[in-house]
């Protein structure tokens, strides 16, 4: 390829891969399923992408590379403190769990497709692991309770690195087995790729560590600064033990992830938008040397390994996890549907086959098709199911129109109160106990904490939550969270409540409209003057309009008196009133709104 047709290759491969994360955004659907359609179009049906041509020697490298940094950034998220707090269901589906499902899959896949034990047990590890990348958007799109919600989703982000870490392992040992020098010798070298990459992975996460910890580098410098340990480490420890870098940075993230006085969200968030970038090219790569052939030279078995996959190993993993648990069957039956598999299972099939096939292991370049048969089966089947199943099991949250309420003072009580008995879903977050007490005893859901901290991050159940409400006495706070939580809500779902000393300030010093969300009232109030009224004696009212009481009659009774707040139409959904609302309420509509008394 000469140096125009390269760069239309890469600059082609951005673009199709930003469509893909684009059209998965707008569907609510997982990205994979766009990003392995596009790669398998462009190369073995089409053949407009040969990745072995495009990067020559630096193909394999490079997916070694993004491999690492991939599940370094998986293994940033697992804190061990928070082991104890994710539930004895969570704790079983990654441990007692997961050996089930490895246990099946392995039979299978030995006595189905005749795979030797070594290679059985290392596919079994690869296809164990679902991970967030395509946990969380099918969870958007299925919208499940959430007691389910929160289970799937700490199993993504526990099983993605304690899969990971697996797979290096039997990858490593049989390895070693294919030295051919015996059954102790092979034991020795497992012993010190475990070992190697144990030492490199703690050894590193602890000098990254302690210079963030030190601040020994400028803010600016953190995440490049990583991106480079990380990429040290594992050649390194690929250098003095040959297959131990995976295990190396992998140990590496845990440890960094729980240092003490270690504040890894910058890093986090830079090596989330990296695993984007890397995922997304990865998956087209991968996909475009996926061999068609071999996957359908493979034949019905296939479709049997799948359906084994999804009708024994997964529903025996729930069985034996939620043994004596609350959870009702309906419950259940759902968790044992979902659980598609994603990137690890991917990435590391393909450059494990590689080197198994080089190291003389027969059959081995069979775990890429039959990896990627398991994604596209999972991942298709289940997105296609899930809504419509969590629906007939009458275990699915109704769209997501919920209100977060930033602050839990007495305004704020007040109009999640009105909200409650609206029947829309609040929760009120504050880091003021006595505030937070207070909602409580008048029944009101609340988190203790800032809702824009890292713990709200892991813990903050935003489940049927589809609006921001900042009402706190603090602006800054206000703005902060609307900046937090716009990717989640959107910004036309961000309302707050201005300070007085903001609207006195020129817009030199306030933050600007598009960071603060909306103003909620018309007209619109600042949090002084809602807490005033409400200290006056003014009270928010709900009303219902008939054909005999109309929005014109509504208006004329209350005059200036009130400030209309909410209004519930008959489909039941909620709106928000802003100074630029055009809301023209009818019949079966419900207003809530702010009635002054008379003077």
């Amino acid at each position: 390829m000469n140096e125009q047709q390269i760069l239309l290759a890469l600059g082609g491969i951005g673009i199709v891969a930003l469509g893909s994360q684009w059209l998965a955004w707008r569907l609510k659907l997982p990205a994979i399923l766009f990003l392995l359609l596009t790669g398998i179009l462009a190369g073995p049906v089409l053949g407009w992408l040969d990745p072995q041509e495009l990067f020559g020697p630096l193909l394999m490298p490079l997916v070694s590379l993004s491999v690492a940094l991939i599940l370094f950034e998986g293994s940033l998220t697992l804190h061990l403190s928070e082991w104890g707090e994710i539930g004895s269901v969570v704790r079983r589906l990654v441990t007692i769990g997961a050996l089930s499902t490895w246990a099946v899959i392995t039979l299978a896949t030995h006595w189905l497709l005749g795979f030797d034990w070594l290679l059985a047990l290392l596919f079994g590890t690869l296809t164990l692991v679902t991970g967030p990348t395509v946990i969380v958007p099918m969870l958007r799109v299925v919208r499940p309770k959430a007691s389910i919600a929160n289970i799937l989703r700490w199993e993504g982000i526990v099983i993605d690195p304690i899969g990971a870490l697996l797979a290096v392992v039997v990858y490593s040992f049989i390895i070693t087995r294919a030295s051919g020098e015996g059954l102790s010798h092979s034991l020795l070298t497992f012993g010190a790729v475990i070992v190697c990459g144990s030492l490199f992975g703690i050894v590193g996460g602890w000098v990254m560590g302690h210079i963030l910890r030190r601040q020994w580098l400028p803010e600016y410098l953190h995440s490049l600064a990583t991106l480079a340990t990380v990429l040290a480490i594992f050649i390194a420890s690929n250098t003095v033990m040959h297959e131990s870098g995976l295990m190396a940075v992998t140990l590496m993230g845990m440890w960094m992830a729980n240092m003490k006085g270690v504040d890894i969200r910058n890093i986090l968030h830079f090596k989330e938008n990296l695993s984007i970038f890397l995922i997304s090219g990865l998956f087209i790569l991968l996909a475009a040397r996926l061999d068609l052939h071999a996957m359908i030279a493979l034949g019905p078995v296939v479709l049997v390994l799948l359906l084994i996959i999804q009708f024994i190993a997964r529903p025996l993993n729930v069985l034996l996890s939620t043994f004596g648990s609350k959870l009702n069957w309906r419950e259940r039956t759902l968790l044992a549907w979902i659980a598609p598999r994603g990137i690890v299972a991917a990435a590391v099939s393909a450059i494990f086959a590689i080197r198994l096939d080089q190291a003389g292991h027969e059959g081995a370049l069979l775990l890429v098709p039959l990896t990627f048969a398991v994604i596209i089966g999972t991942v298709v089947l289940q997105s296609a199911t899930a809504r419509p199943l969590a629906r007939l099991l009458k275990v699915a949250e109704p769209a997501p129109s919920g209100f977060l309420i930033v602050g839990a003072n007495g305004a704020a009580r007040a109009i999640g109160k009105a909200l409650q008995q609206l029947g829309s879903r609040v929760l009120l977050t504050d880091s003021n106990w006595e505030n937070i007490r207070c909602a409580r005893m008048q029944n009101l859901p609340t988190y203790f904490g800032n809702p824009a901290s890292q713990h709200a991050e892991v813990h903050l159940d935003l489940v049927g939550l589809g609006h921001l409400l900042a009402l706190s006495p603090s602006g800054e706070l206000n703005t902060l969270a609307a900046i937090r939580f716009r990717h989640e809500f959107g910004p036309k779902r961000l309302y707050t409540l201005a300070s007085g000393q903001e609207i006195r300030r020129t817009d030199k010093h306030r933050a600007s409209d598009e960071h603060r969300g909306q103003s909620l009232g018309n007209p619109a109030l600042t949090y002084t003057q809602l807490a005033s009224e409400l200290h006056n004696g003014a009270e928010i009212y709900s009303t219902h309009l008939t054909e005999n009481f109309t929005w014109e009659d509504y208006q004329a009774l209350h005059g200036e008196r009130a400030t209309l707040l909410f209004a519930r139409d008959h489909n039941s959904w909620v709106h928000v009133v802003t100074p630029e609302s055009d809301l023209k309420p009818g019949a079966g509509w419900t207003l809530l709104a702010l009635i002054r008394q008379d003077a």
